[in-house]
């Protein structure tokens, strides 16, 4: 189900899935089975873990939660040691700051595996996330195995967002910057619109400090335009690039079963060597 956090910015929410050979409902993002918390850089960061292998790292886009990877959960734990978090200030993930940054998020993470003891991991980032996901390769470049990273943005104008989904949060933040805020959850909101109204500020150029080889994703139809996502992928060294036709900014839920496969097979890394 998609609805409307805010103008402009989507958020995707899924009914967890059921795992009907084990007549068991597993609420992804909601499991104390699997779920667990980790004190870093002043927050407790909310994980869920499963399976077990290599360890891949999942961050979900702006006001989502580890419920966001639904679909993707059940088919990398079958081989990969799947950490999903949710974000700072976001899903169980509580900050009381008043505001918010990618780099403090991706210095989060980079926390969080050294806690977990996990030396480095392959890493799915989408939306958000997907930002989230390349500033920790840029910032941290040892915690990276191979790098996903779908709907990414690098700055947050119309050179980047699809020049009507701009306008329309530019509107909201018009309309809305001057009111008194007075709950907990509209302050919170209000930050994670800032978040992604004034941010990411990256040139083009300082993602050759991306060393990893990286897949960067989007959607022929996506909120982030084809042209900023090829800028993306022609400034990192080891790239590669996949536009998915008749997609949205959902690429992982729209073409589930496409997008695994396809992230499983990058993830080998024979997949560096084909033609």
């Amino acid at each position: 189900m998609i609805k409307k956090l805010f103008p402009g910015f989507l958020i995707l929410e899924f009914l967890s899935l059921v795992v009907f050979g084990q007549n068991t409902e597993i609420h992804y993002g909601d499991n104390p089975k699997a779920g667990k918390y980790y004190t870093v850089r002043g927050i407790k960061i909310y994980t869920e873990v499963y399976g077990s292998g290599k360890p891949l790292l999942l961050i979900h886009g702006n006001g989502g939660s580890i419920n966001s990877f639904s679909g993707t959960i059940p088919y990398f734990s079958k081989k990969y040691k799947v950490i999903a978090a949710d974000s700072r200030a976001q899903g169980k993930t509580v900050d009381s700051g008043d505001s918010l940054s990618f780099e403090m998020m991706a210095d989060d993470f980079a926390a969080l595996l050294t806690e977990m003891n996990v030396d480095s991991a392959y890493v799915i980032g989408w939306s958000d996330g997907g930002i989230n996901a390349i500033l920790l390769a840029m910032r941290h470049p040892e915690k990276l195995i191979r790098l996903v990273s779908t709907g990414a943005n690098m700055t947050p104008d119309s050179s980047a967002i699809r020049p009507t989904d701009w306008l329309e949060s530019r509107k909201y933040y018009e309309t809305t910057r001057n009111k008194i805020f007075t709950s907990a959850k509209e302050k919170n909101d209000w930050k994670l619109f800032m978040l992604d109204w004034l941010q990411p500020n990256v040139s083009l150029p300082e993602l050759r400090g991306v060393r990893c080889p990286s897949l960067i994703i989007c959607g022929d139809r996506d909120v982030i335009t084809i042209e900023h996502t090829k800028g993306i992928y022609a400034h990192i060294p080891n790239a590669f690039l996949w536009v998915v036709p008749n997609s949205g900014h959902g690429t992982l839920v729209e073409h589930r079963d496409e997008f695994n496969k396809m992230v499983d097979g990058f993830f080998d890394p024979a997949f560096a060597r084909q033609p």
